[in-house]
């Protein structure tokens, strides 16, 4: 008899549970822990700081300054002195003069359009770069702090790797981020144009439509002979070694016909990538093509060498074509129709200490239509929320050291993201 009531129990939670307001995604895995009923909260934005020229990311430098930092598309970095929310009135950083972008006749897309410091910012005094150059290709740099902690050093650029985008103007990728192991991981678009023309998010000899991990840091020597000229379209600056280094456990580096710095592939426009601090998972914000606008997943645990499926799919769907082989292909934990928006911007985990029931909630968003929504994890599968409805073009999500989550309206502004009681 317990046993009998035991599973009415257990079937009555899994009801619910299958009845619960939101999108779900099953997960890859065939076998799936029991199943958790999720808390929403009610969520709101505050206005931290304004006055902005169109901000694509932000983030901050983990050199315990309580600082933020903004990229302004035209091609400049401002600070926001986070404890009063005042702007410094000195750009970071100002290269405007380097960057294509909408400000100087550039694509839409075009433009400096995301900053990474490494873990060793505070004592390293480096920092890296992604931006569209003046003839529409896009460049990874590194650049050093000058004597004013507040400024760096526009004239001391070196190139680390750019990616040939000579044609069209739009996805350009953009994402920098350093991953839990260190590693410098760039997010690259798929070359522009409509369903990817040239393939180069499925060729495996492309850096395009890729997520890519380095090794930057500059201790690091070259594995390659001086002189030796490898990989074009990388470019050395000058320098006879490459200006980085192949991880040894990428999943390519020894597979005939693969660039060895691919980490992922079959990305469209991954517009926002982000670990998660806790965990070290990975969640990557795929721009669509005209259907679906989707979240890609990486576990912490994953040896790299994911194909999330563009052009075969188009979110879970078989893109120009009735069938298609999936085999080996990563579909989303989740995706949502041009109905309720039409440009996904990849989020954040909030990891927090201030909104406890923010805890674990993965925050994305909508550039089109100003939508919030949050994904979490059941256990059996991925259940995703409407949160908030905003007016604002959410261009990109940050966080600060401390884990407390903010947002950026490409109108001008930064938010933070709160919730209310």
């Amino acid at each position: 008899m317990k046993t009998r009531t035991l599973w009415m129990i257990i079937l009555t939670l899994s009801t619910v549970i299958a009845g619960a307001v939101g999108w779900s995604a099953r997960l890859p895995q065939a076998a799936a822990a029991p199943s958790l009923q999720l808390a929403w909260p009610t969520v709101a934005l505050s206005l931290l700081a304004d006055g902005f020229s169109r901000p694509v990311h932000v983030t901050h430098a983990g050199d315990a300054s309580g600082r933020l930092f903004v990229v302004e598309q035209g091609g400049r970095i401002r600070i926001i002195e986070e404890a009063s929310g005042s702007v410094l009135p000195d750009p970071f950083l100002d290269i405007a003069g380097r960057v294509r972008s909408p400000d100087s006749g550039g694509g839409n897309e075009e433009g400096l359009l995301s900053v990474a410091f490494p873990p060793d910012f505070a004592s390293q005094g480096i920092f890296y770069v992604y931006y569209t150059r003046l003839d529409g290709n896009n460049q990874v740099s590194r650049f050093y702090l000058s004597a004013d902690p507040d400024l760096a050093d526009a004239d001391s650029e070196e190139p680390i790797i750019s990616f040939e985008h000579p044609i069209n103007t739009n996805h350009n990728g953009g994402q920098l981020a350093f991953g839990p192991d260190g590693y410098l991981y760039i997010g690259t678009g798929d070359g522009g144009g409509g369903g990817d023309p040239n393939g180069n998010a499925q060729n495996p000899d492309s850096l395009l439509g890729k997520i890519l991990r380095i090794d930057v840091s500059i201790s690091s020597p070259s594995p390659y002979p001086t002189g030796t000229c490898v990989y074009l379209p990388v470019i050395t600056g000058g320098n006879s070694d490459l200006p980085y280094r192949i991880p040894p456990d990428n999943p390519y580096i020894n597979t005939p016909g693969y660039r060895p710095e691919i980490w992922a592939l079959g990305l469209r426009n991954p517009w926002r990538f982000a670990f998660d601090r806790q965990t070290g998972d990975l969640f990557i914000g795929d721009v669509g093509q005209g259907n679906i606008e989707e979240i890609d997943f990486q576990p912490a645990t994953s040896a790299g060498g994911e194909n999330y499926g563009w052009k075969i799919m188009e979110g879970a769907q078989c893109y120009g074509a009735a069938t298609c082989d999936q085999t080996g292909l990563v579909l989303p934990v989740v995706e949502y129709d041009h109905s309720a928006g039409c440009s996904v911007t990849g989020g954040m985990v909030y990891r927090g200490a201030e909104f406890p029931g923010l805890q674990g909630i993965y925050f994305y968003g909508d550039y089109c239509s100003g939508t919030l929504w949050g994904l979490q994890n059941t256990g059996s599968a991925w259940e995703s929320q409407l949160l908030l409805s905003t007016s604002y073009n959410l261009s990109s999500f940050g966080e600060n050291e401390a884990g407390e989550l903010f947002v950026a309206d490409l109108g001008g502004a930064i938010y933070r993201v709160e919730a209310e009681p």
